[in-house]
């Protein structure tokens, strides 16, 4: 049994199932793990927990996915975020891509492969400076 629970895990998602199997999961496989079916929800947790890593789905009831993750991340600088989508031909923006988020912190619904979710979870909160903005370049005068 793999030991993380110092790792603090968010999964926001309204569909029950999706939530609830993979906050199991995730807390089976040794994480600190919480759900939430929305972004109030979600922002209230946040609020009163620290989590290191949050795992967004994008369509929500209210706030968007992507709308919960650009104000979390000014409110709260230290969380890290993965994207839990059912969108298939979703591009990260450039507005996630600016505060840090690359393709490989995106996931496509249902995850075939856990393990890579999982790693992509531990890198991020053993390595916050795996989701840290690009530096920008300068121009030349």
């Amino acid at each position: 049994m793999n030991d993380y629970s110092n790792i603090r895990v968010l999964v926001v998602d309204d569909e029950p199932g999706i939530r609830d199997s993979l906050s199991a999961f995730l807390d089976d496989y040794g994480f600190d793990a919480m759900g939430c079916g929305s972004t109030e929800e979600a922002r209230d947790l946040m609020i009163e927990n620290t989590f290191d890593v949050c795992v967004v789905d994008l369509r929500l009831p209210g706030l968007s996915g992507e709308d919960l993750i650009l104000l979390a991340s000014k409110r709260f600088p230290s969380q890290r975020y993965i994207i839990h989508t059912g969108s298939i031909s979703y591009n990260l923006p450039q507005e996630l891509r600016a505060i840090g988020m690359r393709p490989e912190h995106v996931f496509h619904k249902p995850v075939r492969v856990l393990s890579m979710l999982v790693k992509r979870i531990k890198e991020l909160a053993e390595n916050p400076a795996a989701q840290l903005p690009l530096p920008k370049l300068q121009q030349a005068e």
